[in-house]
């Protein structure tokens, strides 16, 4: 006897928002929405926790005013996907976002060491689909930062999206973001 195929239902942005309005998940619940689909996010572990609050400190100092440095916080990407990248650095100020979360990041980042597949490949394609031209995967497993930039259409890819242009940075070497291409930001500084 052949196994019916599994049913899912795709989530939009506004459906889940609802959710969360209704009280629908557990308080400290990880919850992210990705391309219509609800992902439970990894337990954080030491090292990136740690790594995250580097990356903080790192992209605060550089930047300095008219950027926000937003921590595991939802991004308003498109109609079905909110998800809450490890770091995102927006323009304005943080009141600027005190009725809606934004949707323009100009960097988004993710601290990986389980979820680099994930990190790469569906994440990677959904920021690209939404325009995102500046997204850092701190990989803890090689110890490297990947910068991913140039948006692209990309058949094969889990939302028809990926970025063509790749580097990856030693500890050593140095980047500066998009969004303030001035500051140069140490790939020594971001690792733990």
């Amino acid at each position: 006897m052949a196994t019916p195929p599994i049913s899912t239902k795709r989530w939009t942005r506004l459906e889940y928002e609802r959710l969360v309005d209704l009280g629908a998940f557990q308080p400290g619940e990880r919850l992210e929405l990705v391309g219509g689909d609800l992902l439970v996010r990894e337990p954080q572990r030491g090292p990136h926790a740690t790594g995250l609050g580097l990356v903080e400190d790192a992209l605060r100092a550089a930047l300095g005013a008219g950027w926000v440095v937003r921590l595991q916080m939802p991004i308003a990407l498109d109609e079905e996907s909110e998800p809450e990248p490890d770091v995102a650095v927006v323009p304005g100020t943080r009141r600027d976002y005190s009725v809606g979360h934004p949707s323009r990041p100009g960097l988004l980042v993710e601290v990986a060491d389980c979820s680099l597949t994930l990190d790469r490949e569906r994440k990677g394609s959904l920021y690209a689909r939404a325009g995102v031209r500046d997204y850092w995967i701190v990989n803890l497993v090689d110890r490297v930062l990947e910068v991913y930039r140039e948006p692209a259409p990309a058949s094969e890819t889990p939302f028809g999206w990926r970025y063509s242009a790749v580097q990856t940075l030693r500890p050593g070497q140095s980047v500066s973001s998009l969004a303030a291409p001035n500051a140069r930001i140490s790939v020594t500084d971001l690792l733990p």
